[in-house]
């Protein structure tokens, strides 16, 4: 995978700073050309360039906002064609300060994307961008922005911000699909999630679907990925807001899928090749696990596919979810957080035990981890999941222990569990089961350093609030305990 390391603090010796005329917003624009080629003397330089304008490459999908630090962004695009990418980049109000970063190609072996780390830059700070492919800027109609980390430890309270969630995007192939209605729609619900302006988004796995064609064929895979990542109401949820993805089925292979896929390491690259984040596994155990820090909350990503035992083997002390590696490295990382709020995200839902691709139905797994939380006494956790094409919170109880919640948030565009029976079920907050629209899930992030609180809402494909359940961060301690014995 390319990426390119681009220090703005060294950019800035090495290149003129961008000096064009301002719009009234304060954003730099292109400079007027000082003299117009004659019609004749322009044909005659394509001719002889040999370039025809149709063969020039153009943007494809993006840019995408990566994972984001202190003083540092991941920035991510795709073009149609083998191109040189580079970005212009200013703080906000500060069009004087803008900068050119250092080039980077996109390559056929990377399917046309290139990723480029955006490094020097100051702490809690907005900054505008805007993309040149082959030294011309692209124009597009989106908003490009993105953000850097404040640096509030012992300065201040942490920052407040918000997170949008959700899983199972699915975008109508006329020509792969199967026959019958439409299985997506309501695209528009990510232009309600842009609409929301959210700080960060986190992709709860099926971000986009592989059909059976897909499933042998790694360039099919690519294929899959991009034409789900060039949608039009994508794009604007793009460019703003900072990335972070895991996966589940649809986006690893197979209905179901697991460890016996035989891309699985194949697939693994190509979801690298489309998402940014800032790390991918251990150097013990690959996948697409890894944890984040935003402000004083910490996410924990998980894998559920590449380590994955298949559903249907028997129950037995090598059955597995995570693998043993992940499943240390989740427990150790957990005992290491000083967050108020650990947010543990995975694809299939965590404590929903009727269901055959729950955390709940790996038996062992789950008892041993819920025994460990217990006796370890990690406080602050809270789930976060999707797959299910419903949205829920669940609550489970336990004596001796906090309330640990899983927040399901399915799906966005891909068909709603409309025609699945009711699972009743005592863990279900009364009022929280959403299975007859697509839905997205918010979750914001307030209060003081000594009181953080955790909202966490779920939205329709309209952006109308559907519900809210809000819990404070003492609520889950174990101090919090005494009253579940």
């Amino acid at each position: 995978m390319q990426r390119a390391l681009i220090d703005l603090a060294l950019v800035h010796r090495g290149c003129v700073p961008y000096l064009g005329a301002t719009h009234e917003l304060g954003e730099p624009t292109m400079r007027e050309p000082t003299a117009v080629l004659h019609p004749v003397i322009l044909l005659t330089f394509i001719l002889l360039s040999g370039a025809r304008g149709e063969d020039l490459p153009r943007l494809r999908s993006g840019p995408m906002v990566g994972y984001g630090e202190m003083t540092e962004v991941l920035l991510w695009v795709q073009t149609t064609r083998a191109a040189t990418v580079q970005y212009r980049c200013w703080p906000e109000n500060d069009t004087a300060s803008a900068m050119l970063s250092v080039p980077v190609r996109t390559t056929l072996e990377e399917y046309y994307t290139a990723q480029a780390l955006i490094a020097g830059l100051s702490p809690g700070r907005r900054y505008h961008y805007r993309l040149l492919i082959d030294g011309r800027e692209v124009p597009v109609p989106q908003r490009l922005m993105f953000q850097t980390q404040p640096l509030w430890q012992w300065r201040t309270d942490p920052p407040e911000f918000t997170v949008a969630c959700g899983s199972c995007l699915f975008v109508n192939d006329s020509i792969d699909d199967r026959p019958g209605d439409l299985y997506g729609g309501e695209y528009r619900i990510l232009e309600a999630i842009a609409a929301q302006e959210p700080d960060l988004m986190l992709w709860l796995g099926d971000n986009t679907y592989y059909r059976e064609a897909d499933w042998t064929s790694v360039t099919r895979m690519n294929q899959r990925h991009a034409q789900t990542r060039e949608l039009a109401e994508l794009q604007r949820l793009l460019g703003a807001t900072h990335h972070y993805a895991i996966w589940d089925d649809h986006d690893f292979g197979p209905d179901n899928s697991d460890r016996a896929f035989n891309l699985r390491s194949e697939a693994l690259e190509v979801f690298r090749r489309f998402w940014a984040n800032r790390t991918y596994g251990t150097d013990e155990a690959k996948g697409v696990f890894g944890r984040f820090l935003w402000g004083d909350i910490e996410f924990f990503l998980l894998d559920d596919r590449y380590h994955r035992s298949p559903n249907d083997m028997r129950e037995d002390s090598q059955k597995t979810m995570f693998g043993p590696e992940q499943l240390r490295w989740l427990k150790e990382s957990l005992v290491s957080s000083r967050a108020p709020f650990k947010i543990v995200v995975n694809g299939n839902q965590m404590l929903v035990p009727n269901h055959f691709e729950s955390f709940a139905n790996y038996t062992r797994e789950y008892n041993d981890m819920l025994t460990w939380l217990r006796l370890q006494r990690v406080e602050g956790v809270v789930f976060l999941s999707g797959d299910r094409h419903l949205t829920e919170l669940n609550r489970l109880e336990m004596e001796g222990f906090y309330p640990l919640y899983d927040f399901t948030s399915s799906p966005l565009t891909s068909q709603p569990a409309t025609r699945l029976p009711e699972e009743p079920r005592a863990t279900r907050v009364e009022g929280t089961l959403v299975k007859d629209r697509r839905t997205f899930g918010m979750l914001r992030f307030d209060g003081p350093r000594t009181d953080r609180q955790l909202t966490m809402e779920c939205y329709d494909a309209g952006g109308a609030l559907v519900w809210t359940h809000r819990v404070a961060a003492r609520e889950l301690r174990m101090t919090a305990a005494r009253g579940n014995r």
